[in-house]
């Protein structure tokens, strides 16, 4: 097996364990989401993810290996602040929680992305097109489900700046002027 091909193996394991912590971290964040479309993408990606799991192990099947995650310290982390940033928002308005929400899910998605893209990447470059399908398809859907939050949280974003932008700045006199 040449270097690359181990590399590719080591992206997947890593991978692997990343999709399989966001299987278990999904239904949380979608219980902590307000807004009903917000709940329903979370919803669905976690239908998503759990099919992102299963193609890495036919990727795995691709190559003769069998499927073995390696602990995805990157992602735990992010799992890890999302959790922090739901209980922190507890006490605030809803549209700022699943804002934080969102925000916290676009991280993850955009981690997966790079991976996803680096991994279709490498898998043209060692000659796999069945590798680079699977990776293009999982690739295709955190892109989605990126595209999605940024849509859900647009009227999300215009409310809270409107509640903004209707209080007076610390400090201001409202005046009759």
């Amino acid at each position: 097996m040449s270097a690359l091909q181990e590399l590719v193996l080591d992206q997947m394991k890593d991978l692997l364990h990343a999709e399989g912590q966001l299987v278990k971290a999904f239904p949380k964040l979608a219980k902590a989401a307000h807004h009903p479309k917000l709940k329903g993408v979370l919803i669905k990606h976690l239908e998503e993810t759990k099919g992102q799991v299963d193609r890495l192990k036919k990727g795995f099947e691709l190559l003769g290996e069998k499927a073995k995650a390696k602990p995805c310290k990157a992602m735990q982390g992010l799992i890890e602040e999302a959790q922090e940033h739901i209980e922190e928002c507890k006490e605030k308005e809803d549209v700022v929680a699943d804002l934080t929400l969102v925000a916290s899910v676009q991280r993850v998605e955009h981690y997966e992305m790079a991976g996803y893209g680096t991994l279709r990447t490498m898998a043209e470059k060692i000659g796999n097109p069945k590798l680079v399908k699977l990776f293009s398809q999982t690739l295709a859907e955190e892109e989605k489900t990126d595209k999605l939050l940024t849509v859900v949280s647009t009227p999300l974003l215009d409310e809270a700046n409107q509640d903004y932008e209707e209080e007076p700045e610390q400090g201001e006199e409202e005046s009759d002027e």
